[in-house]
């Protein structure tokens, strides 16, 4: 995503979907230092494009992680889930857009009137990133969210909460594999549907519910893939990232580069 495709103050951000493997796959620095996590960046450089910053790392390592990553050339998914009460999180998605993020997640639990003030902080930033709306964390299950009671399955749940999203003026999602076919037919093809929970073939599931192959997953619909353990923790970590773009560029498809929404 380069500056020319990021937002003026006041006009809604262009989706731009990707085209490319390379494009598609953002590897999660879970780690909790900077340097452990630029160490990998760093292995990989010349294979992957986009690096996501989630909590324990940004907490750690603050702006300066983001900087980092501009400063290498690649694309950051900055993954805060924000949550809070619409004026503390149109606050925060002010601070955090002028480091650069071309991705930042808000969860769509925080409700219509906290989403309507997050799409309207990212409007009126310049430079302001795509915001994502988190819907049901790829580590719930069915017994996870009954026990906080929401009686629905969690496919309904990720489409309740993505429709309430995207009418709140949010162009893209993150669910789990398993609701991306039925999030592309339901809002079409110019949303953008970022997906955890992507495990190859034979790899350990670990903490996660619901899961998918890379080319299950782009097979129904997504945009982007995020894996983190299977490349951050594999002997060989270019090796693995590189047999996930294979996997990648063997079933997708062409998209468009931009819309208009």
């Amino acid at each position: 995503m380069t500056s020319t495709e990021r937002l003026q103050p006041g006009i809604p951000a262009p989706v731009v979907l990707p085209s490319e493997a390379r494009e598609r796959l953002i590897v999660a620095l879970d780690f909790p230092s900077a340097s452990e996590a630029l160490a990998l960046v760093d292995r990989l450089g010349g294979v992957c494009q986009w690096f996501k910053v989630g909590l324990e790392l940004y907490l750690a390592a603050g702006n300066s992680i983001v900087q980092a990553l501009r400063d290498r050339g690649h694309s950051v998914f900055l993954d805060l889930k924000l949550y809070d009460i619409p004026n503390t999180v149109a606050g925060a998605i002010r601070s955090v857009a002028a480091l650069g993020p071309d991705l930042l997640t808000v969860h769509a639990s925080g409700g219509p009137v906290m989403l309507q003030a997050a799409a309207k902080a990212v409007a009126d930033s310049p430079n302001g990133p795509v915001l994502l709306a988190v819907t049901v964390l790829t580590s719930m299950d069915d017994n996870q969210l009954q026990s906080v009671g929401v009686t629905d399955s969690p496919a309904n749940q990720v489409l309740r909460l993505a429709r309430v999203a995207v009418a709140s003026g949010i162009r893209g999602l993150v669910c789990s594999p398993e609701e991306v076919a039925q999030l592309r037919s339901a809002l079409g093809p110019e949303i953008l549907l970022v997906t955890p929970g992507i495990r190859p073939a034979g790899a350990e599931v670990g903490d996660q519910k619901r899961i998918a192959t890379p080319g299950a997953a782009i097979t129904a619909g997504a945009s982007y893939l995020v894996v983190g353990r299977p490349i951050t923790q594999a002997p060989d970590p270019a090796a693995a990232a590189r047999a996930i773009l294979d996997e990648i560029a063997t079933v997708s498809q062409p998209v468009s580069k931009t819309s208009d929404l």
